[in-house]
């Protein structure tokens, strides 16, 4: 079974709607892998209920296989016998069967999949919930990967379903520091691994017996044969139909192209055109618009990619396809030290500056040619601290916090009033 970890507060969460004495209505949304399943079965321990998993087939096997799960819960031969090809009337059937008065959990995993099939299914769930579960104790829960559809049929205003749900969760990738916990290698090279593959959950236990970065990148990614290999065709296939245009846009950002017109250029489209490609990349996590700290103006931001694996996928293994279906694929070394140095900056950024020093605010600053990498600020305190990251051996900290200095000295945030720290994070001094 998955290692379950650092879900603390999501389990939380639910356990807190169980205990509500009256029906609840749960929606869990994330990518693939990422831990929902889990999630819900470590819920769902000393609990009584139903538990379908629904898979992307069609829309008649999917009715039967939760009518013959409710059946076999119920003990109920009728509903095995019956034939029914519509979920309204599964629906309508399980109003007579399922309790009012009792607690127990109805969960239905992957219903993204359902939706694929059948967007009817959304009105008849409505009806289902307004007509007959909100007036029970029973604890209904759907889940998704499918992140686009969830959030266009099920969460949006648009949908039938608006209104209805008690809470929703969105499971996002684990920690940096809970991801290390998975990886059985030195502390250099788990930090690398993880700035390779992120902290969705599977991923991590694909390290297996793995005891350094490189065996693991050249073995999972850089063979044809790789658990990782062809993982970004099936992810983005799943929630576009235009998967060409979105692999060129992705491309596009991971050569350092940062600006909507310089996409646009790259993928060949006019730059009016980009921003809906953009704006469902950034919606489903894939890639982030960054603005300078204290920045005010829409045109200074900068797209890049933000999913850790997208990142490293995009950089070393989409543009070396041909190699690597010839067996002679290859890691750039200088290329990947490069890379390291720029997740290095996002996770100390993130992680550090963020989650750990506790700044309301943290971010880049860049200003004509100045550019510093951390900025943290608080504004009730006027604490600011400016952070430099350097991806390298035996850093002259003496040197860089010199120059840190003088280019914080163009920063105006609260100039004569504020307390100013400095932080220079390396890989060894």
């Amino acid at each position: 079974m998955i290692r379950f970890t650092d879900r603390k507060d999501e389990l939380t969460l639910l356990e807190n709607s169980w205990v509500k004495d009256n029906a609840e209505f749960v929606v869990i949304c994330g990518r693939r892998r990422i831990g929902k399943t889990r999630l819900i079965l470590e819920f769902m321990k000393g609990k009584d209920g139903i538990f379908f998993i629904a898979e992307d087939t069609n829309k008649k096997t999917q009715i039967n296989e939760l009518k013959n799960k409710t059946a076999g819960y119920f003990d109920d031969d009728f509903l095995r016998r019956t034939d029914i090809t519509e979920w309204r009337d599964l629906f309508e059937y399980l109003t007579k069967i399922l309790p009012s008065k009792k607690k127990i959990y109805f969960v239905i995993d992957e219903f993204s999949y359902i939706i694929k099939n059948d967007s009817a299914v959304i009105s008849a769930l409505q009806k289902f919930w307004d007509t007959f579960l909100s007036n029970t104790k029973i604890f209904f829960l759907i889940s998704g990967s499918l992140f686009g559809l969830m959030s266009e049929r099920v969460l949006s205003s648009a949908s039938p379903l608006y209104g209805r749900r008690t809470r929703d969760l969105l499971i996002t990738p684990l920690t940096f520091k809970d991801s290390l916990g998975f990886l059985d290698m030195p502390f250099i090279e788990k930090i690398k691994t993880c700035m390779g593959i992120g902290g969705v959950p599977e991923y991590l236990l694909k390290t297996g017996s793995y005891k350094n970065s490189k065996s693991f990148f050249v073995n999972e990614f850089f063979n044809k044969n790789g658990y990782f290999y062809r993982e970004p065709y099936f992810l983005l296939s799943q929630e576009f139909k235009e998967i060409k245009t979105y692999f060129t846009i992705l491309n596009a950002v991971a050569y350092g192209n940062t600006k909507p017109t310089e996409i646009a250029n790259f993928a060949g489209l006019n730059t009016r055109e980009i921003y809906p490609y953009l704006e469902n990349l950034i919606r489903l996590g894939f890639i982030e618009r960054v603005t300078p700290i204290f920045g005010k103006r829409k045109s200074a931001g900068i797209y890049f990619i933000k999913d850790v694996f997208f990142d490293f996928w995009f950089n070393f293994v989409y543009g070396n396809r041909e190699s690597i279906e010839k067996n002679e694929g290859k890691i750039d070394e200088s290329k990947l030290n490069t890379y390291f140095g720029k997740r290095f900056e996002k996770l100390i950024r993130d992680e550090i500056a963020y989650k750990i020093l506790k700044f309301s605010r943290v971010g880049r600053w860049w200003y004509k040619d100045k550019e510093i990498d951390i900025v943290g600020i608080n504004e009730k305190t006027k604490e600011i601290i400016f952070g430099e990251c350097k991806w390298k051996d035996n850093v002259n900290a003496e040197k860089v916090l010199q120059e840190l200095k003088e280019k914080s000295k163009f920063v105006d945030w609260n100039k004569d009033k504020r307390k100013e720290s400095y932080a220079i994070f390396a890989k060894s001094f």
